[in-house]
């Protein structure tokens, strides 16, 4: 048998299956009523391939293991460019503007480990919980506003691909880059993170956003697509990457400590809430699909409206019940607020709650700091750590289930109108239709101050420098597609680079050895 791969003859060895041993004819993209979604349930190869991912750290998170955080309030200004916001949606987190809504945030790094330095190039997260009056909200985003990836098929493999070597430990840009060549629709991400926006200066001069597109459910049960901000009202602040070498030179804790240090003193950060709003629907007028979270919405096509304002006015007052323990998911949403089709979205809300019950516990949603402050009562019992306090009131302790007659829970009164969306297509494993994967990276580049894009190029570069020329032609093609002045600055950084920086991290390894005084033992 011939087993030498080709292009239509894959060697059986090299071939992608799952744990199931059946062959993975897509890894490209979920399974979607259309190309645009919704996403099915029955999608059994992101369902076992995330499920997987979920569970390969404990117990320290997969991804934003390194984090801060503070509680604080949310106040909301009840109006949308001087309309009540109740045209909108009914979520009384936003209606409600005489009560001050208890949250909790967590500021991360994404990639890197639970004590890594915070000066490292990486996007941010920037996770809120509202403990609302109508149960929790988390509002699951980054300080980026867009993402790599569009699908959340490939989640897992963008991961591996940015952490560590799995034979040395030692993380490679050029695995890193060997993904992300092949990712068309990275490169508007990648514009962003090796610009000075890939370093935030702390977590109070950051900006946030939930990057996807949501829903916002009125009480006719209408709906329109919303996109959330955070604004520092601090201002935004990012650093250069000499700047933030310098501050790695003596301190790895900077952001975590200029949050606590701020909030000690009285000095409490704020940021305000804007969203932009669309009607919903696929928008053929646009050259992009509006649900594509690889994209921005422009403000000068869709303006951003003021909406409400954040404080954080104390600290935590232990670090791992509160800071690490702290549990988020982006399907924990109120009535008024609901999702929408964007794939990606779809997939996180699947895996984070699922991750949540894998790495803190299937009972997590007990501890005090994901709590709602609202009363619960639930059937769910027990599991490991369990110690049942959602009971109803009135509730007969025979009955863990509904429906019954004889002292079960009920089911609440809908408290307005579902929004029903109407749906039809075939299901299939494509590509969304409007991917134009350039046009963005390339505005955004042309958009940036002088100084920033010079930071980009000299950032890239010398992380492109370490990789294989393949890799680096990849990479050099498609930023030329986004815009030729920025893949020609590559291109030539790339070329005076040569040799000078293959062997740099090896140097260093070698220059540790070299530079270490000997001492006698004892």
């Amino acid at each position: 048998m011939n087993n030498e791969p080709n292009e239509n003859n894959q060697a059986a060895d090299d071939m992608l299956t799952n744990r199931q041993g059946h062959p993975v004819t897509n890894n490209q993209s979920v399974r979607t009523v259309g190309n645009r979604g919704p996403t099915t349930l029955e999608n059994y190869d992101f369902l076992e391939k995330v499920s997987h991912f979920d569970r390969e750290r404990t117990p320290e998170r997969v991804v934003h293991a390194r984090g801060a955080g503070a509680h604080g309030y949310f106040e909301s200004y009840g109006t949308v460019n001087g309309e009540p916001i109740s045209k909108y949606t009914r979520a009384k987190v936003f209606t409600n503007t005489e009560v001050q809504t208890p949250v909790f945030v967590r500021f991360s790094t994404v990639v890197h480990g639970g004590h890594s330095p915070e000066t490292l190039r990486d996007p941010r997260g920037f996770a809120v919980k509202f403990y609302t009056e109508d149960g929790n909200w988390d509002l699951v985003g980054n300080n980026l506003k867009i993402f790599f990836i569009r699908d959340p098929l490939k989640f897992p493999d963008m991961v591996h691909s940015f952490k560590p070597d799995p034979v040395t430990n030692v993380q490679d840009p050029e695995r890193m880059f060997d993904f992300l060549c092949q990712t068309p629709e990275s490169m508007h991400m990648v514009t962003f993170l090796f610009s000075p926006w890939g370093i935030p200066a702390n977590y109070r001069n950051m900006q946030g956003s939930g990057v996807h597109a949501y829903r916002w459910v009125n009480e006719e049960g209408k709906a329109v697509l919303v996109k959330y901000h955070w604004e520092p009202v601090q201002g935004i602040k990012n650093l250069a990457q000499k700047e933030a070498d310098q501050i790695q030179m003596t301190d790895f804790n900077h952001a975590t400590m200029d949050l606590y240090e701020a909030i000690e003193r009285g000095d409490y950060p704020e940021w305000e809430l804007y969203v932009q709003i669309m009607e919903d629907g696929e928008h053929p007028e646009l050259d992009f699909d509006p649900l594509d979270p690889t994209k921005l919405w422009y403000k000068e096509d869709f303006p951003w409206h003021k909406v409400g304002k954040m404080v954080l006015n104390k600290n935590p007052e232990n670090y791992f019940a509160e800071v690490e323990q702290v549990a988020f998911g982006t399907g924990v949403l109120v009535d008024g607020l609901d999702f929408s089709d964007d794939k990606l979205l779809q997939g996180r809300t699947f895996s984070y709650s699922d991750t949540q019950r894998y790495r803190v516990g299937s009972n997590y949603l007990q501890l005090p700091i994901n709590k709602p402050k609202k009363h619960v009562a639930s059937n769910q019992e027990a599991g490991q750590m369990d110690y049942r306090t959602d009971f109803g009131k009135h509730q007969n302790p025979h009955v863990n289930y509904e429906p019954s007659l004889i002292g079960g829970l009920k089911e609440a009164q809908n408290p307005g109108k579902e929004h029903e969306p109407y749906v039809e297509g075939n299901v299939k494993r494509e590509k969304i239709s409007r991917e134009n994967n350039f046009g963005q990276a390339g505005e955004t580049y042309r958009r940036l101050n002088d100084w920033e894009r010079d930071e980009l190029i000299s950032n890239l570069t010398g992380a492109l420098a370490t990789c294989r020329k393949e890799i680096q032609d990849r990479m050099v093609d498609m930023l030329t597609q986004c815009d030729e002045d920025y893949g020609k600055r590559i291109a030539d950084g790339l070329k005076k680079a040569g040799e000078q920086q293959d062997t740099k991290a090896e140097e260093a390894a070698h220059q540790s050895e070299q530079m270490g005084h000997p001492s006698d033992p004892y």
